[in-house]
Parts: structure tokens; sequence; C-alpha cells
């Protein structure tokens, strides 16, 4: 077994190049940029919204707290007749992108550890590099990746979208597999 301490480096190693992945994913290839489109009445929908002062939450449009009510003349009206939708909302003001860079950081860090407990526990010192590459990649391209499908299937989130994060999650954990491949530990 491979002590955790000995994969302090794989760790940070796969955060950095996984940090740096995204940045070129988001600046240079920019495939994300069509993921949002403008709403055809903005300025209306955002006067809306500031007039009910929502706090910041997660929103269902319509709402409906109790699964019985589903089955309601009045909910089955306002299903039919729409919008239906479910809306994030946040504090107002500039966004910080230093603060969202730093839990972005954080996350990797968070993966990378994961990735590390699970091959640690998996792979013994000296493991060749493709098998250590497979189970390393695996791990964190599930925890990259995975979770974002529900959103299509549950949250109406556009599958071409839901393709492009995938994609990312699979970039990310081929980086994620290298820095452990590479500085897995050798047998004694």
């Amino acid at each position: 077994m491979v002590s955790l301490t000995q994969l302090w480096l794989p760790i940070l190693l796969a955060a950095v190049f996984v940090f740096l992945g995204s940045s070129l994913v988001h600046m240079a290839l920019k495939w994300h940029n069509s993921d949002y489109r403008a709403h055809p009445d903005e300025e209306g929908l955002r006067a809306a919204i500031r007039k009910g002062s929502p706090a910041p939450g997660q929103y269902a449009l319509p709402f409906c707290g109790d699964p019985k009510a589903m089955g309601t003349d009045e909910m089955k009206r306002k299903y039919e007749e729409g919008p239906m939708g479910f809306l994030v909302l946040t504090a107002p003001g500039v966004p910080n992108m230093g603060s969202y860079l730093g839990k972005w950081f954080l996350y990797t860090l968070g993966v990378s550890f994961c990735v590390a407990y699970v091959a640690s526990r998996t792979l013994a010192p000296g493991t060749p590099y493709l098998q250590v590459f497979r189970v390393a990649g695996t791990v964190a391209f599930l925890a990259y990746a995975a979770g974002s499908i529900q959103g299509s299937i549950w949250f109406g989130k556009p599958w071409t979208v839901t393709l492009k994060e995938l994609a990312d999650g699979l970039i990310y954990g081929l980086l994620t597999a290298g820095a452990f491949g590479w500085l897995w530990p050798s047998a004694l």
C-alpha cells in the first residue's frame, strides 16, 4: 500500500495541471462561449426578478413544494403554459474571479486527494505507469464530469453543454492520470 504522504507531489501537480488545463479550455479554446444565450428581453427579465427582491439561491419555475400538488389542475396549467425552468441567483456585485479561481483550485486539490486515496488503496508501489494512469484517470474523470449528466436529465441543461463538460472532464482526468502515473512511487 502507498501512503498518502508519498503522494503529496502528484496531488499538488495534478491540481496545478488541471487548473492550467481548464484555463486553456476557457480562455484559449473558448468552446464554452456558446453555452449560454441572452434572453430576448433581458432587461425586462432582470426588472421582474429585481421586483421580487429574491435572495441568492436556487429557484424553480413553476414552484411546486409538494409532489402531491403536481397533479392538481392549477399546477398542470402552470406547467402547460410555461415557462418551466430553474434559476440560480447570486448576490449582486461585480464577479470576483479571484475568489472563483481560488475555490476552483481548492476543488482540484480535493479531487486530486480523492484520486490519491483510491489509488493508494488499490495500487502498490512500483505499479506500471499505464495501470496507475487508468485508475487515476477513471476516478478523476468521474469526479470532474459524471455529475454534469444529471443537469441534462433533471434540469433541462442542453445536452451539447453536457457533452462539452464531459470533454472537459476527460481532459482533466487525463492530466490527473498523467501526473499520478509519472510520479507514482517505485517499489522499494
